[in-house]
Order: structure tokens, then C-alpha cells, then sequence
């Protein structure tokens, strides 16, 4: 079972309550779940074969009305997703310099269902000192390297110490704290010499990759990708991947919103939120 699953099956164990409100907010617990995975795979620092160091510290940012309805629960989904982070760092083999912690902030810029992820890499004395581990919280069971839990690895005799933090050279594509990846030194998604371009999108947690030019989706058995929702027409949209990639209504009853916009045709961006019927989309695009 993936890790998003799990994440979202010990939310519905946690429906019987107040916190049952927090799935009334336009963006859903399991989405910015998905965005700390890729802020981890977008911001991962390669120190040697044995140790791949992550952000431990992030800062969701909502928009106001959505920060309001989360706030009163920010604790207990904070501890929520910092533990579906460290359940992902241990599949990926990831580390952390300290322990793990997400925050909830109001950001006025945002409309209500965006939402944007901040990171960094904070290192702590207990990850430096720790005589030994009591239980892995991240990177391999049982595998010693440094990760939050475990003590530093050993560096060879003669060896400069380990520095506490990624130097910033060993980081490329990784953005300041308080910026986006990308705000410097080109657009999200732009392309690296020699790389290739994946699109994807998901549904209601589900990956679906875009593997050719065009991707068709809509109720009928005969789309790329089925949405069984009444709102959804037989042929409903067409995402076209290039650069950029766009998305096309082939004159559904509905229509279709693409951030917010009601349009029948839109440039696609890493994180665009497109909705048909009543189901919600994210489209994803990466270099590698």
C-alpha cells in the first residue's frame, strides 16, 4: 500500500470528531501530502552512496479561507504529515539533518484552494549527538548514515568534518527558504540539457502518467484515462504535453476550471488544478 494511502486512511480514523471539518477545506489534507513528497524528491541532496539528505522543516502556505478551516487542526494534521514524510523518507531511503516538522501559514496573495510549499534543511544537536538509535525515524532500517535518529557517519581519518548543513554547490535546483524552486535561475519545469520531461496527473491521490502527445479524459471506456463522475461528458478535455503543455475542451456539457479560471483552453503549469464535473485533477511535470 502507498504511502498516500496510508496517510489517508489514518485521516478517515480521525473523522469521528472536530477534526472531521478539515475535510471541508477547498484543499485536502492528501493533496498537500502529495505536494511535501515532491517538495522532498525536488529538494534531495546526493553526500555520498550511502546518504541522500532531505528538507526536515516545511511551511504550507494557504490562502485565507483555507488557512482559517485548517488552523484549528493545524497541530494534529502538522504531526500528521510530518509523519507521512517520514514514512516516505524511509521508502526513498531519504535522511533528515533534525527532526521533521510542518507548519500551517496564512499567505494573502493565495486564492482560496492554492496552496504552496516552502522548505529547508535544518540541522539540530540531536542528530549530531545522538549516542545511537533508539528507532529509525528516516532513511533505511537499521542502515547508520546520519539521518534524524542516528549518529553521523564516521568520516575517514584525516577527513574535514562533515558539514551541518548541503553545501549550497551540492544543491542544484534547490530554492532558497521562502522561495519556490525555480524563482531563481529559471521557471519550474524548465528544461536541463539532456533531460526529459515526465507528465503526469493525479486523481484523488492516483497517478496517471502521460506516456504519449495527448491524453484524453472522460466517462467513456474509450478515454486514456476513465473519471466515472455524471458531471463528466464521454470525451470531456485533452491535455496536449509540450512546451508548454496546454489543456483543450473538446465541447463537454460542463466545461472545464483550470485554476480557478473557467476556460476551454489553458496553458498547463507543474501544479495546475484542473476540475471537471465535480473531480479534481493536478497536473505534474518534472525534468528527469
Amino acid at each position: 500500500m502507498g504511502v498516500l494511502k496510508k496517510f489517508e486512511q489514518r485521516l478517515e480514523g480521525l473523522v469521528n470528531g472536530t477534526f472531521a471539518k478539515v475535510f471541508k477545506s477547498e484543499v485536502q489534507p492528501v493533496e498537500i501530502a502529495g505536494a511535501l513528497q515532491r517538495e522532498c524528491d525536488n529538494n534531495a541532496t546526493i553526500w555520498n552512496r550511502d546518504r541522500t539528505v532531505v528538507p526536515n522543516d516545511f511551511i504550507v502556505e494557504l490562502s485565507t479561507p483555507d488557512f482559517e478551516r485548517l488552523s484549528p487542526y493545524s497541530g494534529q494534521l502538522g504531526d500528521e504529515l510530518a509523519g507521512m514524510v517520514r514514512d516516505y523518507a524511509k521508502q526513498q531511503r531519504y535522511t533528515f539533518m533534525g527532526p521533521i516538522k510542518v507548519h500551517l501559514e496564512k499567505a494573502d496573495d493565495l486564492d482560496t484552494g492554492l496552496y504552496r510549499v516552502r522548505s529547508r534543511t535544518l540541522a539540530s544537536s540531536s542528530s549530531q549527538q545522538a549516542p545511537g538509535p533508539a528507532a529509525p525515524a528516516a532513511g533505511s532500517a537499521g542502515r547508520p548514515g546520519g539521518g534524524y535518529g542516528y549518529p553521523p557517519a564516521a568520516a575517514p581519518a584525516g577527513a574535514p568534518p562533515m558539514p551541518a548543513a548541503p553545501p549550497p554547490a551540492a544543491r542544484p535546483g534547490a530554492a532558497p527558504y521562502g522561495q519556490r524552486p525555480g524563482a531563481a535561475g529559471g521557471p519550474v519545469g524548465a528544461p536541463q540539457p539532456g533531460s526529459r520531461t515526465r507528465h503526469w496527473i493525479e486523481i484523488n491521490g492516483t497517478r496517471h502518467q502521460i506516456s504519449g502527445s495527448t491524453l484524453v479524459l472522460g466517462r467513456s471506456t474509450e478515454a486514456d484515462v476513465r473519471i466515472d463522475d455524471p458531471g463528466v461528458s464521454r470525451r470531456h478535455c485533452e491535455i496536449r504535453t509540450g512546451t508548454p503543455s496546454t489543456i483543450q475542451d473538446l465541447g463537454s456539457t460542463n466545461g472545464i476550471v483550470v485554476d480557478g479560471q473557467h476556460t476551454t483552453r489553458a496553458t498547463l503549469r507543474d501544479g495546475s488544478r484542473i476540475v471537471v464535473g465535480s473531480t479534481t485533477i493536478i497536473y505534474r511535470q518534472a525534468e528527469g
